[in-house]
């Protein structure tokens, strides 16, 4: 989700957290059983601390640029929390896919980066943009300006090189350092279902741009590949909740759907 916000440009916007509690863990394979439905969902230790990291500081811009992104999630989810700034955006995250399938979460994710585009704008880049030497233009080109203007949702992130599949390269990666995104939210199933799948599907589908997304759940971080398309079977899609999901807590609690199940 993050990579599509890098080329929105509103005419009246320019461009420019803390690790999560840790507890003992005295069970690295425990399961909650959802009271409901009967779905298990296994659960994974908590993602070792990476030490000394550097932090994105968000500017008055980069503040107006998440109220105008979150503004689009209120719209589509229907609810906003009381909770300001990204506080308030993660809460709303949660509540986007509440009532959903993972699939209906999807289509809302996607239905959201649209909102931030012109339609014809994204024709265009599709058309114009995306077809030139073989794709390479495209790909880099949004990997760049992410990696400048997307600090204020992910963190910290650089460009990198991509290895394709014929053997070339390409400087069409964004490694993410810690993804605040994901660290905030510290839900797999909100990674994955608002961020991971509908971003993946948004660039290909709407601008013509393959693109797998890499999280990494043991540190948070992420390795963005654009230029290059999702495996069929990918298990990312597979991993285990996080002990500390505060939505597999709920679920548990109060016979919650876990985004992930």
């Amino acid at each position: 989700m993050a990579l599509a916000l890098a080329l929105v440009r509103p005419p009246h916007l320019a461009w420019p957290p803390h690790p999560p509690p840790r507890r003992p863990n005295t069970n690295t394979n425990t399961s909650l059983r959802h009271p409901t439905v009967g779905v298990f969902c296994s659960s994974k230790p908590l993602p070792t601390d990476a030490g000394a990291r550097s932090e994105y500081k968000p500017g008055p811009l980069d503040n107006l640029f998440l109220h105008l992104f979150r503004s689009k999630m209120v719209q589509e989810s229907g609810w906003d929390s009381d909770k300001p700034g990204y506080d308030g955006l993660i809460e709303v995250a949660n509540r986007l896919v509440i009532g959903r399938s993972n699939s209906e979460t999807r289509e809302a994710a996607v239905r959201i980066l649209q909102s931030l585009f012109p339609p014809w704008l994204l024709d265009l880049y599709k058309m114009l943009i995306a077809p030139l030497a073989g794709g390479r233009v495209a790909a880099v080109m949004v990997a760049r300006v992410t990696a400048l203007s997307c600090k204020w949702l992910m963190g910290p992130c650089t460009v990198n090189s991509v290895d394709l599949p014929n053997g070339s390269s390409w400087m069409s990666g964004v490694f993410v350092e810690r993804c605040k995104y994901l660290e905030e939210s510290k839900c797999v199933g909100i990674c994955i279902n608002t961020c991971k799948l509908p971003t993946q599907a948004f660039f290909k589908d709407c601008m013509g741009v393959p693109l797998l997304m890499e999280p990494k759940f043991s540190d948070y971080s992420c390795q963005f590949k654009f230029g290059i398309l999702p495996p069929h079977d990918d298990d990312t899609v597979k991993e285990p909740c996080l002990e500390i999901c505060p939505n597999a807590i709920k679920r548990k609690e109060d016979a919650l759907r876990c985004p992930k199940a």
